[in-house]
């Protein structure tokens, strides 16, 4: 393969795929959605392959989508809401199990990333926010139902409307991440953690994935989730919606200068 942003590896049979973005924080442009896609699938073409690792590089998981796309010409804000949405359906429907590692920040698309694996392991420093709804847009990309799965429809809403931070205490009261671990143990942590996974049946592990998921449909289908871009597009054109995000905006630009 060749890819830019991502780096894949494999040992084994387990994987490794790591967002190669750490100057912007693994922010996601169209590009590195792209590439997630195809590093999903290629993946599924590996067979020994039974876990796969997703990680970011650096000092943060992901932070999200990276807004500076919205201002690029050749980005269609439709076409890019769509491909968000393919990424995580691609990462959720992989043969393989997969664990996000999860340090640093985790904000808006980068929770649903985070979402889309099978599990979750965070060091206790990990900061986990949903602004979507400051920046005047819904969260898309199938990141409701996910979110009303994992927490149920009460904290998804909250957390959602409010895009208050929690931190990996909360999260993993929430049930949202199945461990939380020191910084300095996070990869010994997930590489024993896929090393069991991986001496076990591939046959057993892809039925109970299968099965969970789709027990999971069932309470929250993603299959309505198409029209999500669409949703985006009407936001992107609502005045109220836009000046909400030029408030929010113009705060987050006096709090850090730097931007992410």
């Amino acid at each position: 393969m060749t890819l830019e942003l991502v780096t894949v590896e494999v040992d084994g049979p387990v994987g490794r795929l790591t967002l190669e973005r750490p100057d912007r924080l693994n922010a996601l442009n169209p590009q590195l959605l792209a590439e997630l896609v195809s590093a999903a699938r290629w993946f599924d073409e590996q067979r020994p392959i039974k876990v796969v690792i997703v990680r970011g590089a650096g000092r943060a998981f992901c932070a999200g989508y990276d807004l500076d796309a919205f201002a690029d010409p050749d980005t269609h804000p439709r076409e890019a809401g769509d491909l968000g949405r393919l990424m995580a359906d691609a990462i959720t429907s992989m043969r393989a199990v997969t664990i996000a590692a999860v340090q640093g920040r985790c904000v808006g698309g980068g929770v649903v990333l985070a979402a889309a694996c099978d599990l979750r392991v965070v060091t206790d420093d990990a900061r986990f926010s949903i602004p979507e709804v400051d920046l005047g847009i819904p969260l898309a990309w199938g990141g409701i139902p996910r979110l009303v799965r994992e927490l149920g429809p009460a904290v998804t809403k909250e957390l959602v409307m409010t895009c208050r931070e929690f931190d990996a205490a909360e999260a993993h009261a929430l049930r949202f991440v199945n461990r939380v671990v020191g910084a300095g143990v996070l990869d010994r942590v997930v590489e024993e953690l896929a090393a069991s996974l991986a001496s076990k049946s591939a046959l057993t592990l892809h039925t109970t994935k299968t099965q969970v998921n789709a027990v999971a449909e069932e309470m929250g289908s993603t299959g309505r989730n198409a029209g999500d871009a669409d949703l985006l597009m009407s936001a992107l054109v609502d005045p109220e919606s836009r000046d909400v995000a030029r408030r929010y905006l113009e705060g987050l630009g006096r709090r850090s200068p730097k931007g992410p």
